[in-house]
C-alpha cells in the first residue's frame, strides 16, 4: 500500500506519490495539480477547494482559507489578533484556542484550525485515492521549519482526523531538497539555500546535507508576503485605471473585486511566461465591460518593491548561519511566484 506526500500549504495543497521509481504528483478533479486551501459550508453542502474557493465572493463569511495560520496557536497570540482583520470569516476564543464560527445548513457550527486542516487534507487522500485506484492511509505531511512542537502536534491531529496515519512530519525546505535529489550528491558537506515564495508566505532556509543527513542552519522570511499580495498590486492598479477610464469605484463592491483579483491572478501566470496580458471582464461593474492589458514590465513596476525585499531574508539567513553568500553550494526554488522572471533575475544578479 503506498504512503502519499502532502503539501499542506497556507493557500494551496498538493499531494503526491513515489512510484515506478518517478514521484507523480496527482491531479484533482479539475485537472489542477495543486488544490485551493479552502473549506466552504453552505445552507446545503460543505465545499472543498476549488469548489469553496470559487463561490468566495458570494458566500465570503463563510468560506474558510489559511487555516494554517491559525492551526497550534493560542487565540491570544499577536500573529493571530493580527490575521484575524484580514479575514472575512468569524475567529473566537474557546478557552484562548482559535475557533473558527460559520454558518452551515443553517446552523451555527465552530470549527477548530484542526478540523479545517483535516477537511483539507481527507480532500488530498480522496484525490490520491481516485489516482490511484485504491485506499490511503499512510501519509508524510510538511510544515515550515519555523513550526513549534505545539504547531506540528496539531498538523499531526488534523492528519489522525482525516483517517491519515501520518508517518511523519517533516520540513518544508528538507523535503525540497530531496525533491530535487541533493541529498544523494556524493562528495562533503553541501550548503543549500531553499527560496521558498508561495501563494501567502516566503521562507528562506540553509540547510547543510552531508551524507544524507540534513541540517537546518537558519530560517528566515515574511509570513505575510507572496503571489496574493503580487495579485493584490495588479488589483489596486486596474481599480485606480477603472476610475479613469469611467470615473466609478469598483473597490466597494465585493463580487467586482474578486472578479477582477481572479483575472490579475490568471494575468500574472501569463506574464511569467509572455511581455504582455490581456484582461477581458465582461459587465464587471455597472453593465461595464473591462477590456485591458498589462505588460510585465509595468507588473515589475508594481511590485518592484516587494520583489527587492525578498532578499533581505536571503542576507538574514545568511548572516544566522554565519556563511557568505559565495559558500552556498546548491539554490532550490519553491512555490508558484518563484516563476516569476523578476525574482529569479534578482537572486541570480545577488548570486552573481
Amino acid at each position: 500500500m503506498p504512503a502519499v506526500g502532502i503539501d499542506l500549504g497556507t493557500t494551496y495543497s498538493c499531494v503526491g506519490v513515489f512510484q515506478h521509481g518517478k514521484v507523480e504528483i496527482i491531479a484533482n478533479d479539475q485537472g489542477n495539480r495543486t488544490t485551493p486551501s479552502y473549506v466552504a459550508f453552505t445552507d446545503t453542502e460543505r465545499l472543498i477547494g476549488d469548489a469553496a474557493k470559487n463561490q468566495v465572493a458570494m458566500n465570503p463569511s463563510n468560506t474558510v482559507f489559511d487555516a494554517k495560520r491559525l492551526i497550534g496557536r493560542r487565540f491570544s497570540d499577536p500573529s493571530v489578533t493580527a490575521d484575524r482583520k484580514h479575514w472575512s470569516f468569524e475567529v473566537i476564543s474557546e478557552n484562548d484556542k482559535p475557533k473558527i464560527r460559520v454558518e452551515y445548513k443553517g446552523e451555527m457550527k465552530t470549527f477548530s484550525a484542526e478540523e479545517i486542516s483535516s477537511m483539507i487534507l481527507m480532500k488530498m487522500k480522496e484525490v490520491a485515492e481516485g489516482y490511484l485506484g485504491k485506499k490511503v492511509t499512510d501519509a508524510v505531511i510538511t510544515v515550515p521549519a519555523y513550526f513549534n512542537d505545539s504547531q506540528r502536534q496539531a498538523t499531526k491531529d488534523s492528519g489522525a482526523i482525516a483517517g491519515l496515519n501520518v508517518l511523519r512530519i517533516i520540513n518544508e525546505p528538507t523535503a525540497a531538497a530531496i525533491a530535487y535529489g541533493l541529498d544523494k550528491k556524493v562528495g562533503g558537506e553541501r550548503n543549500v539555500l531553499i527560496f521558498d515564495l508561495g501563494g501567502g508566505t516566503f521562507d528562506v532556509s540553509i540547510l547543510t546535507i552531508e551524507d544524507g543527513v540534513f541540517e537546518v542552519k537558519s530560517t528566515a522570511g515574511d509570513t505575510h508576503l507572496g503571489g496574493e499580495d503580487f495579485d493584490n498590486r495588479m488589483v489596486s492598479h486596474f481599480i485606480q485605471e477603472f476610475k479613469r477610464k469611467y470615473k466609478k469605484d469598483i473597490s466597494d463592491n465585493k463580487r467586482a473585486v474578486r472578479r477582477l483579483r481572479t483575472a490579475c491572478e490568471r494575468a500574472k501566470r501569463t506574464l511569467s511566461s509572455s511581455a504582455q496580458a490581456n484582461i477581458e471582464i465582461d459587465s464587471l461593474f455597472e453593465g461595464i465591460d473591462f477590456y485591458t492589458s498589462i505588460t510585465r514590465a509595468r507588473f515589475e513596476e508594481l511590485n518592484a518593491d516587494l520583489f527587492r525585499s525578498t532578499l533581505d531574508p536571503v542576507e538574514r539567513s545568511l548572516r544566522d548561519a554565519k556563511m557568505d553568500k559565495n559558500q552556498i553550494h546548491e539554490i532550490v526554488l519553491v512555490g508558484g511566484s518563484t516563476r516569476i522572471p523578476k525574482v529569479q533575475k534578482l537572486l541570480q544578479d545577488f548570486f552573481n
